[in-house]
């Protein structure tokens, strides 16, 4: 008799179910681990597009560089016994922001044609100058200015024109109007004419 009553008990006790309180508190689990997932996979990915601007004020900043450092000598035709002037260096003149406006929460493919985006400028001004020139769709405005910064709040200031330049990015990854900034700031030496850069990228509000 007390083997049938335990059989029934423990058949009773296998049929029962999950209470609600129980269903309640795994939802609600499962509802934070989707809330965290959805915000680890959104930064990962504000992330990625903003290795875009970091890469590319890189390259606008070593091409600023390298043109700085190549010498200038203008071409003369020399007397005898004469001497020609001494060879210079010069920053790269600024060039105009491609694109005209920052994209907003959208790609912007750059026009390849001459005379347009990165293909403006000649050998001392603008981007044919710094030789950056980019074919890819890019989330992001960019500038390459000669006495000026771009970004607010940098503490590498730059405000003198032939003496410092701004290499920058500016994007608005999520389309709200509340942009985030990268710059690398140049400047001369005007005693030594040697050019240095800032040490690190300057970032603002990153992630927007």
């Amino acid at each position: 008799m007390r083997k049938v009553f335990i059989m029934r008990a423990f058949k009773k006790f296998g049929k029962r179910g999950f209470t609600l309180v129980e269903l309640m508190i795994v939802v609600a689990i499962i509802g934070v681990l989707a809330a965290l997932a959805i915000y680890g996979v959104n930064r990962y990915l504000s992330s990625a597009k903003t290795a875009e601007a970091k890469n590319s004020v890189g390259a606008i900043t070593r091409g600023a560089v390298a043109a700085y450092e190549k010498e200038t000598a203008a071409s003369e035709l020399l007397a005898e016994g004469t001497t020609g002037v001494t060879a210079s260096h010069a920053l790269c003149g600024s060039a105009a922001a491609v694109p005209a406006a920052v994209p907003q929460g959208r790609k912007y493919q750059p026009d390849s044609s001459n005379n347009t985006d990165y293909n403006t400028g000649d050998a001392t001004t603008g981007w044919k100058c710094v030789k950056f020139n980019m074919k890819e769709p890019s989330y992001y405005q960019y500038h390459y200015v000669n006495g000026a910064n771009v970004v607010a709040g940098d503490p590498a200031a730059c405000a003198t024109a032939g003496e410092c330049f701004s290499a920058a990015a500016v994007g608005d990854l999520d389309g709200d109007t509340d942009t985030s900034g990268f710059e690398r700031v140049g400047t001369i030496n005007t005693t030594t004419q040697t050019l240095r850069t800032s040490t690190q990228l300057y970032i603002s509000n990153e992630l927007e």
